[in-house]
């Protein structure tokens, strides 16, 4: 089959969406709201945003069994667990030391996929992953609280982290099934919902906000879960869960760079160390992942 285009570079499209995510705890930090209601309304007003390019059509074609409907049950609700544990974490610890427990996600992930998927990391993938760990690690060295209420916090934050692993491999077992498009509707609805079951147990006021607020709201809803979340599930397909996993591990050295260049915090000489092992390991990760992905797509495209 002859083909004169090539498809996008999903790794170009990996880098646009932790870029994303990586501003949601700048935007986390900087408000008062309830996390629970702030992640509600995030979501909600994504399934908003998203409806009118839904392929629903697609549904009627679909090849799901009950087992596979059940995965992405679960999806949603692993997703609104994350949602609710990690963006509480952030009232009780510091972002570094929250997204350094988020960054073992690649760890959880890997051995999930080995254990669902049989998938096998080889040793350069696992030389990679631990250097960039151990980068992440080095970035919030100065920064990680040892308080009671910062242990709170990281406890929530593991949490958060355990059940966005568990999203990530679930999305992974049914992306060949069904529309990525149809699926994130399905899983930020669900996830919406079970912020909205806590915030309604806890007696958290659904309504009463600012204008600020609501446009905090918009904000979480369009950069970092639209061109954030929304692109890592079209990239699970093609990726899965593990690259995508990795990719996570970048975003405490964007979220450094954008407080540097925005807010002109001074750059550590811990996260500078940090921040350079974590790209070497990134980096490195990535170049043989795109090498593989740049020669399996030519061949396809020359046949």
């Amino acid at each position: 089959m002859n083909k004169s285009l090539y498809p996008p570079h999903p790794y170009m499209l990996l880098f646009i969406s932790i870029l994303s995510i990586s501003i949601s705890s700048i935007l986390i930090k900087s408000s008062e709201t309830p996390t629970s209601v702030a992640g509600m309304y995030r979501l909600f007003i994504t399934v908003i945003l998203m409806l009118p390019f839904v392929p629903w059509k697609s549904l009627r074609n679909l090849k799901m069994s009950k087992k596979d409907w059940s995965v992405v049950l679960l999806a949603g609700l692993f997703l609104g667990l994350h949602f609710l544990f990690w963006m509480e974490s952030l009232v009780h610890t510091s972002v570094a030391s929250s997204m350094v427990i988020l960054s073992l996600q690649p760890l959880f992930v890997m051995v999930g996929s080995y254990f669902i998927f049989k998938e096998r990391a080889n040793m350069v993938t696992i030389l990679c992953m631990v250097t960039a760990l151990a980068g992440s690690v080095i970035i919030a060295w100065g920064d990680i609280g040892v308080s009671r209420e910062a242990l709170i916090g990281d406890g929530l934050s593991l949490l958060g982290t355990i059940a966005v692993s568990a999203y990530m491999l679930a999305g992974q077992k049914v992306s060949h099934k069904i529309d990525a498009n149809v699926y994130s509707v399905i899983v930020f609805f669900l996830a919406g919902s079970v912020l909205l079951i806590y915030s309604l147990f806890n007696h958290i006021s659904l309504t009463g906000y600012n204008t600020s607020d609501w446009m905090y709201f918009l904000l979480l809803a369009i950069i970092p879960t639209i061109f954030g979340q929304l692109l890592i599930n079209l990239l699970l397909k093609s990726l899965g869960a593990t690259t995508l996993s990795v990719g996570i591990i970048g975003e405490p050295v964007l979220a450094i760079i954008l407080a540097f260049v925005f807010l002109g915090e001074i750059i550590s000489l811990f996260q500078f160390i940090g921040g350079m092992m974590t790209v070497l390991g990134m980096g490195v990760y990535f170049w043989a992942k795109s090498l593989r992905y740049t020669t399996s797509n030519v061949s396809e495209y020359r046949t």
